[in-house]
């Protein structure tokens, strides 16, 4: 995680902070990576990214906002601050879906009682952003338009790429014969 030197101001009560979130996964390896940036007044103060192997893109959108979620309650948690992601799905399961899934117990209830209370896909990974979320009356997830010159977006699609090759590092080379 990097925070700006050059910005030592403690965040506080007063402080509006958005931050711009990302995932990524390459199918043909399954690795996968998120990424965050945040920014006040227009200027980055913090920005941080991981990886996952076996991983799919909503997943890593997911838990994109899951960790910005965790730093806005960890660093800024009086501050308003505005989660940004260009996931219909990772917004639409933090607005709409999420109350749903949590009264379910995490499980999607149909009328077909052959695919009644199948577990959601990611549910630790929602289970977690439910948390966090509930946490803060503070924290607000909206779209942003991706690949549109939206400044922090970029910044997040650069380092949830960055999380997904430190994973493709770390995997063995393999070798032919």
């Amino acid at each position: 995680m990097t925070d700006n030197p050059d910005d030592p101001r403690a965040i506080d009560a007063h402080d509006k902070l958005e931050i711009f979130t990302d995932g990524c996964c390459e199918p043909s390896s399954s690795n996968g990576g998120w990424g965050f940036a945040v920014y006040r007044d227009g200027v980055e103060i913090a920005s941080n990214c991981g990886g996952s192997d076996k991983t799919a893109n909503n997943a890593m959108e997911a838990t994109a906002v899951l960790e910005a979620a965790r730093w806005a309650n960890a660093h800024a948690p009086e501050a308003m601050v505005t989660i940004w992601s260009d996931s219909v799905y990772a917004v639409k399961g933090c607005n709409e879906w999420r109350p749903i899934w949590r009264n379910n117990g995490f499980k999607k209830i149909t009328a077909n009682s052959r695919l009644r209370s199948r577990g959601i896909a990611d549910a630790d990974v929602w289970r977690a952003i439910d948390a966090a979320l509930s946490r803060s009356t503070v924290i607000t997830v909206s779209w942003c338009k991706g690949h549109a010159g939206t400044e922090g977006n970029e910044r997040a699609d650069r380092l949830a790429d960055e999380g997904r090759l430190s994973i493709a590092e770390k995997a063995p080379l393999k070798r032919s014969r």
